[in-house]
């Protein structure tokens, strides 16, 4: 069968729906400033979709140093890689920085964050090693771990006795092979909330022999009393071998990093493809991030108002019986029961009625019969936006449970 014939019939599970969904569902134009509330189809909405946790998108200082990065350097400096003709002053400053902020000797940037777990992944382990991750890992996770050529175990999501277990079988193959073991798991596990059983896995060093890598992209910035991640709110900062965050999210930016003592840090300067083969962080993001790093560093009233805004948004959730499953951190899942069709009428109610856009999730990413309506609270959010989403949410869900959405179809204008 020819390439393209194949792949005509076979879309892909989100892709088959992009006839119908296209521009609306899935590639959605969120236009002008990115704020809270933005423009959808030339209508105003209240956005809960971004993860500007910290609000720096448009924070007035962050939009200047951005700006005067650009003047300064233009959007081509540095050229090169950074291990040819990209290095900066300004990039080693960062990862120093960065480094000294989440406790560890050493940080290296990355260009984006997906791409830099896989790569970290190819990097550090052969095919003697072994890899033992959680079940419900992210897709950067999934398709690092797709390059790797040796043995790797999942165990069930944040069940440590199923690590253990998995740890177990392992352990006995790496006896053999000579290899070691590598753990991978979320600080904060983006879709529920849930924070990933760091401390716990740390404690199971007792017992085995292994390093412990933690993409904590939702974490970084968000957790710990100074904001340093999820591994400083679970005290285990020291337990972490290899700590990765990206920009994407609190620092509202584009890159990542990764941190780990000066030996293996750079034993990923010299050894990861995705950096070594590819053009450095361009300058203005660089001096920007700086600007970013310092703000949220010394303004933890930022954090604060993050927290009290998700902690509202949940706790007026929970209040009138809507079911936020095992979220103990910002990221705000509320599960509903319906079918595809009642999902979509009920985002499209919400968005055409109520003038209120999240995002939604359905099958095959969560169980069939089961709706999901994500929430990403920042802290340029207000309790007025919180106060105006409890209240919508009330009435979309006495629809839902009354069959209107089963019976009803909307047709966006």
């Amino acid at each position: 069968m020819d390439i393209f014939e194949k792949i005509a019939k076979h879309m892909g599970p989100i892709g088959q729906h992009q006839k119908w969904s296209h521009g609306y569902f899935s590639f959605p134009k969120l236009e002008g400033d990115i704020a809270p509330h933005m423009n959808f189809r030339g209508k105003e909405h209240l956005v809960w979709s971004l993860n500007n946790y910290l609000g720096l998108a448009n924070h007035p200082e962050v939009r200047k140093a951005d700006e005067q990065g650009a003047a300064d350097f233009g959007m081509a400096y540095p050229m090169g890689a950074r291990m040819m003709s990209g290095n900066s002053k300004y990039h080693e400053q960062l990862e120093q920085q960065l480094a000294a902020f989440v406790g560890k000797p050493d940080a290296f940037l990355l260009n984006y964050g997906y791409q830099g777990m896989v790569s970290i992944i190819d990097s550090l382990v052969d095919r003697n090693d072994v890899i033992v991750y959680d079940g419900e890992s992210h897709a950067c996770i999934i398709d690092g771990l797709r390059l790797h050529m040796g043995k790797r175990f999942v165990y069930k999501h944040n069940d440590i006795e199923s690590a253990k277990k998995q740890l177990e079988r392992a352990t006995k193959l790496v006896e053999q092979s000579g290899g070691g073991i590598l753990v991978i798991t979320e600080g904060v596990f983006g879709m529920s909330g849930a924070q990933g059983k760091l401390k716990e896995l740390v404690d199971l060093k007792k017992e085995f022999n292994f390093r412990l890598l933690i993409d904590d992209a939702h974490g970084f910035g968000t957790m710990g009393p100074t904001g340093a991640g999820t591994h400083e709110a679970q005290n285990c900062i020291d337990g972490v071998d290899v700590y990765f965050g990206t920009f994407a999210k609190s620092m509202a930016g584009i890159g990542a990093f990764v941190a780990s003592s000066e030996e293996i840090t750079n034993f990923f300067r010299y050894n990861m493809r995705s950096q070594t083969f590819a053009k450095a962080l361009p300058m203005p993001m660089v001096i920007g991030l700086l600007k970013r790093l310092d703000l949220l560093k010394n303004n933890p009233e930022l954090r604060e108002r993050l927290w009290k805004i998700a902690t509202t948004l949940q706790n007026g959730l929970r209040e009138r019986g809507f079911d936020l499953g095992v979220t103990d951190t910002m990221v705000t899942p509320v599960f509903l029961k319906g079918e595809l069709l009642e999902a979509t009428a009920l985002t499209m109610d919400l968005r055409e009625n109520y003038s209120i856009f999240c995002s939604i999730v359905v099958y095959p990413v969560i169980p069939k019969g089961l709706i999901e309506l994500r929430l990403i609270p920042t802290a340029a959010h207000s309790l007025d936006d919180v106060q105006r989403t409890l209240d919508a949410f009330s009435e979309v869900s006495d629809k839902l449970q009354n069959g209107y959405y089963r019976d009803n179809q909307f047709v966006a204008d």
